[in-house]
């Protein structure tokens, strides 16, 4: 349960430091501001014409007596506004890191700068090009295992008692999972971890991924919250990864910090930091 308190103790440190660091935080919210508006223009779409495709996909409800065929349709409407809102959550964090590739990048670099004993940030040594085509394609992957288990969850919520208690609570902490993988791809791809040792390591510390992505996608589902969070967000994933790797992070910085952690050897998979 200790890694719990740590997980969530790293969300709050990332949120300082960008409280310290006004450009960064400012640069680091044009990303989700992009991808909020594209996500509000789909919903609101979505709420506009969503009734009218589900008639147009179920035509053979149209000789249904009434009121057979608007609750059939209104509950299919329905359905589909909540997976779409489901989506939305686990896909705000991919797309928007996505569109912010760069800004990210800079800003997790400043974060393993800042907190490095010896003020160095590794790097992948790869073109942009390459980072990016990276990030997408294991982003995707990501999406697909996330919208897996929300197709899993969503059936399982017609369960009696169970669906309506247990399953928002276990949907809560696979979203965080897959939200904490998402945010510390940015300082481990740096690093040349790959996915599947970036899930590994993960599940190895799944009380620590769960104390700093749970609480981040309950406040997700707030408008426009999870905007003004990302920044610091990832910053915070950049100390988590450290933290999972064994690196050291010293308080106060580069300068004089004290170091909390010890650096073993990276785990298989990965590349040594620099490289």
């Amino acid at each position: 349960m200790r890694d719990l308190g740590t997980g969530f103790r790293y969300l709050l440190k990332g949120q300082r430091w960008v409280a310290r660091h006004g450009r960064q935080y400012g640069f680091g919210l044009l990303p989700g501001l992009i991808t909020l508006v594209l996500y509000a223009a789909a919903l609101v779409a979505l709420g506009l014409w969503g009734e009218d495709a589900v008639g147009w996909a179920t035509p053979f409800a149209d000789d249904w007596s009434s009121p057979w065929r608007g609750l059939f349709r209104g509950l299919l409407t329905g359905v589909l506004f909540a997976l779409a809102l489901l989506l939305a959550v686990v896909t705000f964090t991919a797309v928007t890191l996505l569109i912010g590739q760069p800004f990210y990048e800079n800003l997790s670099e400043k974060v393993d700068r800042d907190v490095s004993p010896d003020g160095h940030a590794p790097e992948s040594g790869l073109p942009f090009w390459r980072e990016l085509w990276i990030s997408a394609r294991d982003s995707l992957r990501i999406v697909v295992r996330a919208a897996l288990w929300g197709v899993l969850l969503f059936a399982c919520g017609f369960i009696p008692v169970v669906g309506q208690t247990a399953v928002p609570v276990i949907g809560f902490f696979v979203t965080g999972f897959f939200l904490t993988e998402e945010l510390t791809a940015v300082a481990l791809q740096r690093r040349g971890v790959e996915l599947r040792t970036r899930l590994r390591l993960l599940r190895g510390r799944r009380t620590l991924v769960w104390g700093f992505g749970t609480p981040l996608a309950v406040s997700f589902l707030v408008p426009f919250v999870a905007v003004f969070l990302m920044p610091g967000a990832v910053a915070g994933a950049t100390l988590m990864a450290r933290d999972l790797l064994g690196e050291e992070i010293t308080e106060g910085g580069a300068k004089g910090g004290a170091a909390l952690t010890s650096s073993p050897q990276p785990p298989s998979g990965s590349s040594a930091p620099g490289r």
